[in-house]
């Protein structure tokens, strides 16, 4: 199986660059080669020179590298340079003599012309302002060329940390980055900016890791195929606790994702009185406070709704000693009762939440933007205040542990953006803790299959536009047994 990837944040890349400032060749040559020869691939067939544009700093500097590796390689790329020679640091002034030296040439503008292939060395993993004048100017002219842009280590204008775009951003079509991933290249804006992403580590043994990307190597020791002795009762008994009038689908939708996740048993216990799930009459539909003598484990909060029997409800799950999942109006209400989320974080079971931004926004007091900005620090919030294993659901969604750690999930895509995938993903996770998979384990697990079911739908036809809710359970049903067999 894949082996998760290193994560590194900003200072502590630059730890790294300074430890490595004497190495040879330097990591700016090395970084160079990587992308000269990702360049080379891109441009095979190519009868156009490729457009190089080097920023005023180190960014630029590996431009240079590129430029000169690709010119000895037989292609003389156009090179604009968009800055002073004599500012340039140290080490990006000497690549900029070595491209001059061997017959490089600059320009102070995108030249006209069609190009295959732009390679995007404007700025870097330091930008921290907005773009704006000429460098703003040039992004926006690198993206109406209508060509593959390759950027080098990050696309100009996104936010290494967070994702953000700074202004205005290039659009890469690939993204060679160096040394680790960034957090900025995997969550919020960064996957419609970077296009398909290769790391380089450099040659570099890294000994520092900040955070790792979601794979199934992080949970494949909980995939073993079943034992033939096996009965309903080996796999648990799930408790969902919502539905209330007007929402009973929510409830419902969880229910059959954990039925069809491998849960032996599923208890709805729905605010509005059902009889049957006609869908899926093998859930056993109960009052609520039936459910926490029912089930070994519980999710709360799918179609809750914030009444007074919703509030209830929530106390007592809050009062179990069962694992428990809380979503959507169960976070809605803990942001308004304070005694409650104090009494959460006292929980000696495991206990785990999945909000997204909105929602994250209302616990935390502040708002969405806010909890966007820096999606993992919103996380690692959530997690040390109510210690609780959180999810903090979006585009690269952010998994953060209470002892600090956290992920990155990649899967997924917008076929996810519509009512009720929310809810199947508290059904998939609640049957993996009915099952007896570790809290943490459940969490990654059921992130990464239910993006990675999403992922199976699209390329199967089916979706992004119109994908429902519903279809994401059989796909990730055939998927989780795929894993197991693969594993095995």
């Amino acid at each position: 199986m894949r082996t998760p990837q290193i994560i590194l944040r900003l200072s502590t890349l630059r730890n790294i660059e300074r430890r490595q400032f004497e190495a040879r060749p330097s990591l700016m040559e090395r970084a160079g080669q990587a992308a000269a020869t990702l360049a080379l691939s891109l441009l095979a067939g190519s009868t156009r020179p490729p457009l190089i544009v080097a920023g005023p700093g180190n960014n630029g500097g590996d431009a240079f590298v590129v430029a000169r590796i690709l010119r000895q390689s037989g292609i003389t790329p156009l090179v604009v340079f968009c800055g002073l020679v004599e500012k340039l640091p140290a080490e990006a002034r000497a690549a900029h003599e070595a491209w001059i030296a061997c017959g490089g040439t600059l320009h102070d503008d995108i030249p006209a012309g069609k190009r295959d292939l732009v390679i995007d060395g404007l700025f870097g993993i330091g930008l921290a302002r907005p773009l704006g004048g000429r460098h703003a100017l040039l992004v926006e002219r690198i993206n109406a060329l209508g060509c593959p842009v390759l950027a080098l280590d990050i696309p100009s204008g996104l936010d290494s940390e967070t994702g953000r775009v700074l202004g205005i951003a290039v659009r890469a079509a690939h993204t060679a980055t160096f040394i680790g991933l960034k957090p900025g290249l995997l969550t919020l804006d960064g996957p419609d900016h970077c296009g398909v992403v290769s790391v380089h580590d450099l040659g570099l043994d890294i000994d520092a890791i900040d955070g790792y990307s979601v794979s199934p190597a992080l949970f494949s020791d909980q995939l073993q195929p079943r034992l033939k002795n096996s009965h309903k009762g080996s796999f648990g008994s799930v408790g969902i606790l919502g539905g209330a009038p007007g929402m009973a689908g929510a409830a419902l939708l969880a229910g059959r994702a954990a039925q069809k996740l491998g849960a032996g048993r599923v208890y709805v216990g729905m605010l509005e009185r059902l009889a049957v799930d006609p869908m899926q009459p093998e859930l056993m539909l109960r009052k609520p406070d039936e459910i926490f003598s029912l089930a070994n484990c519980l999710a709360i909060g799918p179609g809750l709704g914030q009444s007074d029997a919703a509030l209830k409800l929530l106390r007592s799950a809050i009062a179990s000693t069962l694992p428990l999942l809380l979503d959507a109006d169960a976070l809605n209400l803990l942001a308004v009762h304070p005694v409650l989320a104090r009494n959460l974080s006292r929980r000696p079971a495991p206990t785990l939440m999945t909000p997204h931004p909105a929602e994250a926004a209302r616990m935390l007091g502040n708002d969405t933007a806010t909890v966007q900005d820096d999606r993992i620090t919103a996380a690692l919030e959530l997690a040390g205040r109510f210690q609780t294993a959180t999810l903090l659901k979006g585009n690269g969604s952010v998994v953060a542990l209470p002892d600090g750690r956290w992920f990155i999930n990649s899967t997924g895509n917008p076929g996810l953006a519509s009512a009720g995938t929310g809810d199947v993903l508290s059904g998939m996770l609640v049957a993996l803790l009915a099952q007896g998979w570790p809290a943490e384990a459940a969490l990654l697990a059921a992130v990464h299959l239910h993006g990675a079911a999403a992922d199976a739908c699209v390329a199967s036809g089916n979706g992004p536009l119109g994908l429902s809710a519903g279809e994401l359970i059989t796909a990730a049903r055939k998927l989780l047994n795929h894993w197991i067999t693969a594993a095995a």
